[in-house]
């Protein structure tokens, strides 16, 4: 796990695009596993902010995308779209289009779709004025991690970048929908 955020770190100093090459299927997989525990450390240890947040009045929990939701649909539904249709849909969305840039706008284009990637989830939120007041904070969670995704799908492929997102999705839904459900 410390050689992989090692990797992470340093391609996010200076990323390109540049495809691992002979890398096996197996050692992909296996850094896409490592890459779930990774994000979930990530998001719990951001999330911080975001619960610190809530207890603050910034924005009510209770008012959230996924509270509504878990309140509206069934299990299945909740599974299907959040471990399932949004990784495929906003994989393709911000980082597919990665593969397009040439080297002289590369960067940009990794980090600016990263950004939009995090600032998308804001509309979890009832937007409010503190809402937006307190935006980077909220959404640095998912910014971090479409870093994190741009790197595996950069590194290994936009089908890797789908999976580990769906992983680290189900890791958080399917448990919290198979108790709510």
């Amino acid at each position: 796990m410390i050689a992989l955020i090692y990797s992470i770190f340093n391609y996010l100093k200076k990323p390109r695009l540049k495809q691992l090459q002979y890398t096996s299927t197996k050692t992909k997989t296996k850094i896409v596993l490592q890459s779930v525990a990774l994000c979930i450390s990530i998001g719990i240890g951001l999330g911080v902010f975001s619960s610190i947040l809530a207890v603050l009045g910034v924005y009510n929990p209770d008012t959230h995308a996924i509270a509504k939701l878990f309140e509206e649909q069934g299990a299945l539904t909740i599974i299907f779209s959040a471990v399932i249709l949004a990784p495929v849909i906003e994989e393709l969305i911000f980082r597919g289009p990665l593969t397009l840039f040439n080297k002289k706008y590369f960067k940009i284009a990794f980090y600016s779709l990263a950004l939009l990637f995090g600032y998308v989830h804001l509309f979890n939120f009832e937007i409010t004025t503190k809402v937006l007041l307190f935006s980077p904070l909220l959404v640095l969670p998912q910014i971090v991690l479409g870093l994190v995704f741009g790197y595996i799908r950069v590194r290994f492929g936009l089908l890797y970048s789908m999976l580990l997102h769906a992983c680290y999705n189900g890791v958080l839904i399917i448990p919290a929908a198979l108790f709510m459900g």
